[in-house]
């Protein structure tokens, strides 16, 4: 099979980079997300056809901020620099930059010039997002000024006979007016992409892959029931039938009657399906583990013990199998540059060193809105792919502070409330993910004529596309209260119930 034709993505550390590789998603082009000094020659056979480097933090007026290789720029592929990119092209080519006092930041109106194909069909006036502290003051050999704004007399360069291009603004942020159309016109104007990569294709070459990596071998499978690794499951298994064995494992972090639930929903798929009760050993293994790094680490390594003696009584199992999605992989990556790892994920940051098994993750290039898709594809029933996301660690990550059977019980009858409320009001579907949190705090409350001091608990529940951003849900004030109301009448030890109005960023959505 020839290699999928995709974009490379150079990360150098800005908040927006993930956005740009869902703006190429969206117009059905693959790309990829790398740090900017990654070996290129791994994908020399990959069909590279256009790279973009991404903005970031750092100023290039310091002689340790991050660069390519000069020879980067020989490739003979399209290059796109967006912002903190556009500025590493001037440097590379012999351009003067000069640090500004004050970093310009926000909307600005941008006139671009038309004969440029990156700019063909834009707006005379063009609203853009600009967010950096350097600016071009000595144009780069080669190079044309093809943008300007009020405030920018360089706001975008073009050498079309090499065809780098830098934007000083951000496309693909949403502010942006007609950012889609610009990346549009570099993606098929310039690239000449054809613009294939759909759910079917990928469907056609996953299973490919699998067959390929797996061979006759067997896979075991963590699930869960939620719709990452069910969509996994009904990959593989339409890849390698019966040689897959999903293991779906009682934590004893799972929320009110799920490990019965699911145990039934899954049966009706047709999967070897293996439940395990091993919430003592989790436990057991969490009693006093306060730090949420920490917890994740025990829980994924312990995930790890459960599937290896799974795996024994299977027998002939050399391969494991994860619903790891592309959001996991980015936010459990520490790039040697100017990214940072934001948390580890149970299912890519916790796994043991020496693991007997082989992984098998064929989602691991996808973001979740494009995995809700791939599971209609495959015939997933609804009730799988409406599920709101819930964690590997389950309400490990959801209970700040140490983790015992008490407040696990507490918080389940929490959360079970908050879920059914937002079922009763027909608003589940309309927020990406809902859930409880135990603080580990108390407060003073009065019930009857008593004081009491007990627990409090936060709500939180957001919009969201893909989980790389986020933003608070707006539900009604009188839902809310009926909520807070029916969760402090029943559940007892909880006596306060706030609601959570953070985004991501600067926020993350879950709270550990």
């Amino acid at each position: 099979m020839a290699a999928h034709e995709m974009v490379l993505i150079l990360d150098f550390g800005s908040q927006f980079t993930q956005l740009i590789a869902r703006r190429v998603r969206e117009a059905h082009v693959y790309c990829e997300i790398v740090p900017f000094n990654a070996d290129l020659t791994k994908y020399r056979d990959r069909n590279v056809r256009g790279y973009i480097l991404s903005g970031g933090p750092s100023s290039l007026t310091d002689p340790e901020s991050p660069r390519v290789d000069k020879t980067f720029f020989d490739s003979g592929v399209p290059i796109l620099g967006i912002c903190y990119g556009m500025q590493l092209v001037a440097d590379s080519f012999g351009g003067k930059l000069l640090r500004s006092e004050h970093r310009e930041y926000g909307r600005a109106l941008f006139r671009p010039d038309d004969t440029t194909p990156l700019f063909r069909s834009l707006s005379t006036k063009s609203q853009v997002w600009m967010s950096h502290g350097d600016s071009i003051v000595s144009l780069p050999t080669g190079f044309q000024v093809t943008g300007e704004s009020d405030g920018l007399a360089v706001a975008a360069i073009a050498d079309e006979s090499r065809q780098i291009y830098g934007v000083q603004f951000h496309p693909e942020v949403h502010h942006t007016s007609e950012g889609k159309q610009i990346l549009h016109n570099f993606l098929f104007d310039i690239c000449r992409l054809h613009g294939d990569w759909t759910t079917e294709s990928f469907i056609d070459e996953s299973i490919s892959r699998i067959r390929a990596q797996v061979g006759e071998g067997k896979v075991l499978l963590g699930i869960s029931g939620g719709v990452d690794s069910t969509v996994a499951a009904m990959l593989l298994h339409r890849a390698i039938g019966g040689r897959l064995h999903a293991v779906f494992v009682n934590t004893g972090m799972l929320r009110k009657n799920e490990f019965e639930d699911v145990t039934t929903m899954l049966r009706t798929l047709g999967l070897n399906l293996y439940p395990v009760d091993s919430s003592r050993l989790f436990l057991e293994r969490l009693a006093g583990i306060e730090d949420p790094e920490k917890k994740r680490k025990i829980i994924g390594s312990s995930f790890i013990d459960v599937f290896e003696d799974e795996a024994e009584k299977i027998g002939d199992v050399d391969f494991l199998g994860q619903g790891t999605l592309y959001p996991d992989v980015i936010e459990s990556t520490s790039f040697k540059g100017p990214s940072v790892t934001i948390k580890s994920h149970h299912n890519v940051g916790g796994l043991k060193e020496r693991m007997k098994l082989k992984l098998v993750e064929p989602l691991r290039e996808l973001f979740k809105d494009e995995v809700r898709e791939l599971g209609r594809k495959l015939g997933l029933p609804e009730q799988f792919i409406r599920r709101h996301p819930f964690p590997g660690p389950g309400l490990a990550v959801r209970i700040l502070g140490d983790v015992t059977q008490e407040r696990c019980d507490l918080l389940r009858e929490v959360d079970h409330i908050f879920i059914e409320e937002l079922h009763k009001y027909k608003i589940y579907d309309d927020i990406w993910q809902a859930f409880a949190v135990l603080l580990p705090v108390k407060a003073v409350g009065v019930m009857g004529d008593e004081r009491t001091y007990e627990n409090v608990v936060a709500l939180r529940a957001v919009t969201s596309v893909d989980g790389m951003t986020a933003d608070w849900a707006r539900i009604d004030h009188d839902i809310l209260a009926h909520i807070s109301n029916r969760i402090i009448r029943n559940v007892r030890g909880v006596n306060r119930v706030t609601y959570d109005i953070s985004s991501k960023p600067p926020a993350t959505i879950e709270w550990e």
